[in-house]
């Protein structure tokens, strides 16, 4: 495989979201043989499974990418101790019909900003529970909960120097991750 496309699922709809931030910031940090898509979440219907038979376009144009993506980056925020209900909701469309999900399989990597001293440590535990029952092979090491606060980001966008190098490991990490795994 020359390449890997990898499935950006961002768990926040603001439009100033710290985690839209990091994931654009951590496409950058990528290797040439990576591109990052950042998939639409938010305009996704509540899910229902009355619905699961007669899917909604919104619904399968995100199963075709996910399936057209060899790994997946989960970026989420932190709501009430937990993953965001936007999330949720695509996490539950995409793995439905029971027998049909577009999840499995796909390795993944799991990181999120707050404003929070511990960042977003239990969203992401919540995410990786529902990850493992979905058969997502979801990078354990190293873990990043990484805290909003000045010079994070620099003035282009990107990581700033205080947080570069610990990032740019993650991100390393998680290329060899979707290496191993993609099939």
């Amino acid at each position: 495989m020359s390449g890997f496309q990898i499935g950006v699922i961002v768990g926040s709809l603001r439009r100033d979201s710290f985690n839209r931030r990091l994931a654009t910031a951590l496409a950058q940090l990528a290797s040439k043989e990576f591109t990052f898509k950042q998939l639409e979440i938010g305009d996704l219907p509540l899910y229902n499974q009355d619905d699961d038979a007669n899917q909604a376009a919104q619904v399968k144009r995100l199963k075709a990418e996910i399936a057209a993506s060899q790994g997946l980056l989960f970026v989420t925020a932190e709501y009430n101790r937990s993953i965001p209900g936007v999330l949720k909701n695509a996490i539950d469309h995409a793995s439905r019909p029971y027998g049909q999900s577009a999840w499995a399989g796909k390795p993944a990597g799991v990181i999120g900003v707050s404003v929070g001293a511990i960042g977003t440590a239990l969203a992401q535990q919540h995410l990786r529970n529902v990850l493992a029952y979905l058969d997502v092979p979801t990078l354990g090491q190293p873990e990043a909960f990484v805290q909003a606060k000045e010079g994070l980001f620099d003035k282009d966008g990107g990581i700033g120097a205080d947080s570069r190098e610990f990032l740019q490991k993650w991100v390393s990490t998680y290329e060899a991750w979707v290496r191993r795994h993609a099939g």
